[in-house]
C-alpha cells in the first residue's frame, strides 16, 4: 500500500508551471525585486503561497528562475546583437535599436527588468542587487571586448577608450530602459540612439560605421 508521503509526492500539480512562472516574470518586471510580495505572486500566478515554495522555493530562488527566464525570452537581445554582428559599432547599433522597440513594446511591462528590478532594493536583499548589476556589466564587459577586436583589426583607432565606450553604450542603455518606464516612446528612444551612435569613434577615412 502506498505511504501517505508517497501519494503527495506523486500528486501532479494543479497548475501550469510555465505558465505561473510567465506571471512571476511580469509581476517582478513591473514592479521590482523589494516591491513583489509573497501575496503579488500569488495573485499573479493564480497560485497558493505553499504551492509557490513546493514548485519553486522562496522568492529569491523563483526570482532567480524568473532572471533566467526573462533573459531566454526578452533580455538576450544585446548580447545576440553583439555577438552575431561583424563589427562593434554593428552590434551596439542593432542592440540600441532592439532595444528602443523592446522596451516599448505594447503588452508587457516597459524597461529592462536586469536594469530597473533591483531598485530601491534595501540592504537585506544586497545579494540580488549584485546579481543584476553583475548581469549589467557583463553585457558592458561584452561591448568593451567587441571593441577592442576592432582596435586590433583596424576598425576603430588605435586610441579609442574601449572600457570608457562600452560604459557609455551601458548608460545609455539603462536611460533608455528608465525613459521607456516613465512614458517615453519608440520614436523618442530610437532618437536617444541615434544620438549615442554620433558619439561613435570614426575609423580612419572619416567612416563612422
Amino acid at each position: 500500500m502506498a505511504t501517505k508521503e508517497t501519494k503527495q509526492r506523486g500528486r501532479p500539480r494543479s497548475f501550469d508551471r510555465e505558465t505561473a512562472l510567465e506571471q512571476a516574470v511580469r509581476s517582478f518586471w513591473e514592479r521590482g525585486y523589494e516591491a513583489t510580495s509573497i501575496s503579488d505572486l500569488t495573485r499573479a500566478m493564480g497560485i497558493s503561497a505553499p504551492s509557490l515554495y513546493a514548485a519553486f522555493g522562496d522568492k529569491r530562488a523563483l526570482f532567480d528562475e524568473v532572471v533566467v527566464e526573462y533573459g531566454r525570452l526578452y533580455g538576450g537581445f544585446l548580447s545576440r546583437a553583439v555577438a552575431e554582428e561583424p563589427t562593434a559599432r554593428r552590434g551596439v547599433e542593432r542592440a540600441l535599436r532592439e532595444a528602443a522597440a523592446e522596451y516599448t513594446l505594447p503588452g508587457r511591462p516597459r524597461g529592462c527588468l536586469v536594469i530597473s528590478a533591483a531598485l530601491n532594493i534595501s540592504p537585506a536583499s544586497a545579494e540580488v542587487a549584485d546579481s543584476l548589476r553583475e548581469m549589467r556589466l557583463t553585457n558592458v564587459r561584452a561591448i568593451a571586448a567587441a571593441i577592442r577586436a576592432d582596435i586590433a583589426s583596424g576598425e576603430l583607432p588605435p586610441d579609442t577608450d574601449a572600457g570608457a565606450l562600452a560604459a557609455f553604450i551601458g548608460a545609455v542603455i539603462q536611460g533608455m530602459s528608465q525613459q521607456a518606464r516613465d512614458g517615453a516612446e519608440r520614436t523618442e528612444l530610437e532618437a536617444i540612439a541615434e544620438l549615442a551612435l554620433k558619439a561613435w569613434p570614426r575609423k580612419a577615412g572619416g567612416a563612422s560605421r
